[in-house]
């Protein structure tokens, strides 16, 4: 089955867990954990390794970050919604991508409209230049075109993977390469 995104699935548990475990180790858990502050009219989240071992748990993060796409849902007030998918090789998790359907100012300087992280065992092989393609899809769906997709100064890998996607660079912000990407007609 060629590389795909799906919704979050506790049938993926496993693979995602051994995909958290990789990043844990590069210091970088939080690309899939998912930790929300407790704020005022809002109970907080907490989807952590140690607790997404437990299948309960894990399903129930499943469903909270596919209806983190619906407004009406809780989530922290600096939080828009998003479309929060996962990379798949077949039935292997290799990454995730997310899709943020609006932009605050902290996201117009630094986060961006789509974020994505690919395991360590799976970089290098094409998987986030077509997960990015794929993404650009439903930006274009949800009518967001051009989307900003922003990488660190340094991140070499990344900065190609926007530029084959047709990203533009705008500029430079915080450290920060800002590139506005097409999404009615992706190139990669």
């Amino acid at each position: 089955m060629p590389l795909r995104l799906v919704e979050p699935d506790p049938r993926y548990q496993a693979s995602y867990l051994d995909a958290l475990r990789e990043l844990k180790e590069e210091g970088n858990e939080h690309y899939l954990e998912l930790v929300m502050p407790e704020e005022h009219g809002f109970a907080g989240a907490s989807y952590t390794l140690d607790r997404l071992t437990d299948p309960d748990v894990f399903a129930e993060f499943c469903r909270f970050t596919k209806a983190l796409e619906d407004p009406s849902t809780p989530m922290p007030a600096a939080w828009v919604t998003g479309t929060y998918l996962w990379i798949l090789d077949d039935d292997t998790v290799v990454g995730r991508i997310s899709l943020r359907h609006e932009l605050t100012p902290w996201l117009r300087e630094v986060g961006g409209h789509i974020g994505y992280a690919v395991r360590p065992s799976a970089r290098n092989q094409g998987y986030a230049t077509v997960a990015l393609a794929l993404m650009a899809t439903v930006a274009a769906d949800r009518g967001i075109d051009p989307a900003l997709v922003t990488c660190d100064e340094d991140n070499l890998a990344s900065r190609t993977v926007i530029e084959r996607n047709g990203g533009v660079l705008e500029d430079v912000r915080n450290g920060k390469l800002r590139f506005w990407l097409p999404t009615a007609t992706p190139t990669a």
